[in-house]
């Protein structure tokens, strides 16, 4: 295609992205996908600038008023923001911001102000006497959408400001979905999807990520049904002031919305250099899923005001601030097959083959779609192309197809009725979401049985893990996971890779496992329902594998934490015959089959529930959880309504933190959580 052919696709195809992102808050692609193709756009027109025109998608700001509600000119023009793609995009930015410096004569101790940026929707309030007397999108920049009924039902919106604030203040600020909020909402999509299926009518689809959730939330026809679905607010910057002179700096503007009563984000930082600039956006590359909200980059700005006036605007974005985003967690990719893995349990989980794809920091070629009912819903099939999410070490998800580019004819994917490993049936018991493959001879449940039971979590037999598995699998010598300790090392030995070190290696890992604690082989059994957890607290309580083993149905239910599916399932599992050969082979191979002892501590904490984060003196993250569970408390990893108190050492989860101030929960440093240990109470 010629240059200005392609410039013309390109053009059309983002107006056509921008609407359904901007006006119908049903965005087709990713975020990362449509960077490229204004990017691609910029490109071509920086090589053609004989093909640049005034209504180009470079030459003005995204988006436009829909026509659902009334239009609203801003008195102060809504900018957007240019965008720096890496760390190398936002030292150009920097190098071209001290140049254009310099030749201002501006090239003094220039302050910069970095702010998160939210994954929201951009609004413009205006306050009159203090009271909220309009709330309006950002639109196209120069005219919004009047959407003041509805944010006035969002509770953390103030409809009133404090004394502090001028005669008239409007703010520009980023409406967003909590993550929590975006879970509830997703979850009960999922419930009434289950019902609308049950009764034969079409499943909505299911909210994508936060952001567009949170568009679609504010623009419900109904506004309490915006105001139920939890919607916050973070403002970040002035616009038109009368009564007061306007603060010569960002963060003076910043400081008068907070005075103002309005909420500022806490983890703005003010730099005074570049350098600080470039170390504030690496560390939230690695820290950004701490936080209860979302996130896609940091806005970098220049902190003086008359500064930001000298280096001015082009007619999209200002030249005093940038966007630097953060790598991307969505993009598409093309789905090539659904196949079907066979796990520990038996139980049968869909997957995703697909072409690979760079996204969340690696290059991603399957993901889980977890069971027949989630494939139904998100209604994928092979062949479509496919938006594909992964957030940190998060495993990568299907978020679901992207219909308008689906090739006509495409069938539903059907979930087998074979076993893809063994050749048996498939089940789906009554009441479950899961298929099984009930045959105990099935090879790939039998392998991921074993590589279960030597895993970290588990036996920790380390120099066996599933190749070693499948190796030794074929060969004859493992069978199940009582024939660990009993493997052929002569024969191994003869096997190429295996010298007499390696040898000696993996003797000695095996010897090492027998010692491993109760919980841990009750872990690697492969009991269904049964995880680390519920391992620890069967352990602790009924003290020997034997009292396991021969605990009725009734005393299992009857340990303080285990539920009657867990107490089923152990009760099952112990009951088989095949199920007691294998223990019976594991006592005599010499395993631990004793609990933890009592401990004599006093029980100071008991009913108590600590969370504990950061790094403590003289403590390990393992050994501060043990002294609280010694002394009878509970040290889950996640702060809750129910959480007692949460300790806090050297760099905490900023997310534990600010959850624990939300809830009114104690947050206790080292001083305060011995003292806790000690008195059971929670210093004030």
């Amino acid at each position: 295609m010629d240059p200005a052919g392609r410039v013309d696709w390109l053009r059309d195809l983002i107006r056509g992205h921008d609407r359904a992102y901007y006006e119908l808050d049903a965005p087709v692609i990713p975020d990362a996908d449509y960077d490229l193709l204004v990017r691609e756009l910029r490109a071509l027109e920086r090589d053609h600038p004989d093909l640049v025109t005034p209504d180009s998608p470079t030459q003005r700001v995204s988006g436009a008023a829909s026509t659902q509600f009334a239009p609203v000119q801003h008195r102060t023009r809504m900018m957007s923001l240019d965008n720096a793609m890496d760390g190398d995009e936002l030292r150009a930015w920097g190098d071209r911001t001290q140049r254009r410096l310099e030749e201002l004569g501006l090239d003094g101790a220039v302050r910069y102000v970095c702010e998160l940026k939210i994954d929201g929707l951009a609004m413009s309030l205006r306050y009159e006497g203090g009271r909220l007397v309009l709330a309006a999108t950002r639109g196209d920049g120069r005219t919004g959408e009047d959407v003041t009924a509805n944010v006035r039902r969002i509770e953390a919106v103030p409809r009133e400001l404090t004394d502090a604030a001028p005669d008239v203040l409007e703010v520009r600020g980023e409406i967003y979905l909590p993550l929590e909020a975006f879970a509830r909402l997703r979850s009960q999509t999922e419930e009434d999807n289950v019902r609308a299926l049950e009764a034969g009518r079409r499943p909505k689809p299911l909210p994508a990520n936060p952001r567009n959730a949170g568009a679609g939330s504010l623009r419900q026809k109904d506004p309490e049904v915006t105001g139920s679905r939890g919607l916050a607010l973070w403002a970040y910057q002035l616009g038109e002031v009368v009564g007061t002179d306007a603060p010569p700096t960002h963060t003076g503007a910043l400081e008068l919305l907070a005075r103002s009563g309005l909420p500022v984000n806490p983890e703005t930082r003010a730099c005074a250099s570049l350098e600080e600039v470039y170390e504030f956006c690496e560390h939230w590359v690695v820290h950004r899923h701490e936080l209860p909200y979302e996130i896609d980059g940091v806005v970098v700005k220049v902190d003086d005001l008359s500064v930001q006036e000298a280096l001015g605007a082009t007619s999209k974005a200002p030249r005093w601030a940038i966007a630097y985003k953060l790598p991307p967690e969505e993009r598409t990719t093309r789905l090539l097959d659904i196949q079907v893995s066979i796990g520990r349990t038996g139980k049968a989980t869909p997957f995703a083959v697909m072409e690979p794809v760079f996204v969340g920091g690696s290059t991603v070629s399957m993901a889980t779609l977890h069971n027949e009912d989630q494939v139904r819903l998100k209604d994928v099939r092979p062949g479509d192309t496919v938006v594909v999410r992964k957030a940190g070490d998060v495993i990568p998800e299907v978020v679901g197809p992207v219909v308008d580019l689906r090739p006509d004819g495409l069938p539903e994917w059907r979930f087998p009725t074979e076993c893809p490993s063994c050749g048996g049936p498939l089940v789906r018991p009554e009441g479950e979401a899961q298929h099984l493959c009930p045959s105990p001879t099935c090879p790939q449940k039998r392998w991921a049985a074993v590589c279960h039971f030597a895993s970290r979590g588990a036996m920790d037999i380390e120099g066996l893990g599933e190749q070693q598995v499948q190796l030794f699998m074929d060969l004859g010598l493992i069978d199940d996971v009582a024939d660990v300790y009993s493997l052929d090392y002569e024969r191994i030995g003869e096997l190429r890779g295996y010298g007499e070190r390696a040898i000696d290696n993996l003797r000695a890992a095996v010897d090492a496992s027998r010692s491993r604690p109760l919980a841990r082989l009750l872990f690697g059994l492969n009991i269904t329902h049964l995880g680390q957890a519920g391992a620890e607290t069967l352990a602790g309580a009924l003290g020997s594998l034997d009292a396991i083993a021969s605990a009725s149905l009734e005393d299992l239910s009857a340990v303080d934490g285990v539920g009657p599916v867990i107490a089923e399932s152990v009760h099952s599992w112990f009951t088989d015959e095949g199920n007691r050969r294998v223990v019976e082979r594991l006592v005599a191979a010499g395993v631990n089959t004793l609990g933890p002892e009592r401990s004599v501590l006093p029980q100071t904490l008991v009913g108590a529930s600590v969370v504990v984060s950061g790094t403590l003196v003289g403590y390990s993250r393992e050994e501060a959880e043990a002294a609280i569970k010694a002394r009878g408390g509970k040290s889950p990893g996640s702060v809750s309504k129910r959480t007692t108190a949460l300790v806090v050492g050297a760099d905490p989860g900023a997310s534990k933190v600010t959850k624990a101030e939300e809830l009114g929960i104690p947050v206790l440093d080292q001083v305060g959580f011995e003292q806790l240990l000690e008195t059971g109470e929670v210093p004030r």
